[in-house]
């Protein structure tokens, strides 16, 4: 029989690090400066993949990937274990309070709401006014150089980046809590950012990345999948085309060389109307309507509602494996 008090319990710690973050934050990367920014865990998992990295290299490829496979359960390990063993002893000897509140707050690490809100309000300000030199700040996390970037193009890097984050930093985190606890949001987080520090594929990280990068594709290929669907569904929510969305979706997925994150840039594309462009990499949809900055506030505007509609799917998983994963 399911004990409710653990489900609540579950429920508050869920609901307490949204709106921490809804307060707080996140710390904007370089080139803006933030001592916060330095204390983040997750630049401590980029700084401890960056330290580890040049030990694990090989000459051999073939005992270059074998490492690869130990660096990466290197750097999840590392963050994983004590945040499992110290909610342990938090709960044990501290109560539910401090326990909620100190796994509330670890969890919030590991989602990313309202840093990216406010980017995409201020680069839709930003091209609204003209003003493409203040909205280029705001293109460079879409891993795009930004210099020479019109506004159309900005606007469809940020739409490309809000639509892409929507599993990496949002679903997927709240996803692997609701099944495995907040250690689980924690090692996807790691995950995640070992593929964004080693998983590419240049003669550097090749290698050495190979495992991160299969890993972050394994963990995600689920989310992603889910996250289209909840784009569909908040298109159809908020008024937006959602058949366009599905059927663009499923024909212009693979045209993006990321296994999983084709699927819901495609989908956003569709349910705008518009055409998403990386220069000289792909090109999704159909140009039916302009890529203005209103399409920037229309795409936050169905991330919303996908991220509420994920968080309802999750509340039955939470009410039925609480009683097996909580409190840890």
């Amino acid at each position: 029989m399911i004990n409710i008090n653990e489900f609540l319990i579950a429920v508050c710690v869920l609901g307490l690090a949204i709106i921490i973050d809804w307060i707080i934050g996140d710390p904007p990367p370089p080139p803006w400066k933030s001592i916060y920014y330095k204390l983040h865990p997750t630049v401590w998992m980029g700084n401890l993949t960056n330290a580890l990295k040049p030990h694990f290299k090989n000459p051999s490829p073939r005992r270059e990937k074998l490492n690869g496979v130990l660096l990466a359960l290197a750097v999840i390990l590392a963050f994983t274990l004590p945040v499992y063993f110290g909610l342990r002893i938090i709960f044990t000897y501290l109560g539910v309070i401090v326990y909620v509140l100190v796994a509330a707050l670890i969890l919030k690490l590991t989602i990313c709401i309202k840093l990216e809100t406010d980017w995409g309000k201020a680069a839709a300000k930003a091209i609204k006014s003209g003003d493409l030199k203040e909205a280029r700040r705001y293109a460079h996390f879409s891993r795009r150089d930004n210099k020479d970037l019109t506004g159309p193009q900005i606007v469809s890097s940020v739409v490309e980046s809000i639509t892409e984050n929507l599993t990496d930093f949002r679903l997927s985190p709240i996803i692997y809590y609701a099944f495995f606890g907040v250690p689980g949001a924690v090692a996807f987080r790691a995950i995640n950012t070992l593929d964004g520090i080693v998983g590419f594929k240049d003669p550097e990280n090749i290698n050495i990345g190979w495992f991160s990068a299969t890993l972050d594709t394994i963990v995600n290929y689920i989310p992603a999948r889910l996250t289209t669907i909840l784009i569909v569904l908040a298109s159809a929510i908020v008024g937006e085309d959602y058949k366009n969305a599905w059927a663009i979706a499923r024909r212009d997925q693979a045209k993006v060389p990321s296994l999983n994150h084709g699927w819901q840039m495609a989908a956003i594309a569709g349910a705008l109307g518009v055409q998403l462009e990386k220069p000289g990499h792909y090109i999704i949809g159909d140009q039916i309507e302009e890529l203005t900055s209103n399409k920037i506030i229309r795409t936050l505007r169905i991330r919303n509602v996908a991220l509420i509609l994920c968080i309802l799917f999750m509340l039955p998983i939470l009410l039925l494996l609480n009683l097996f994963l909580f409190p840890f």
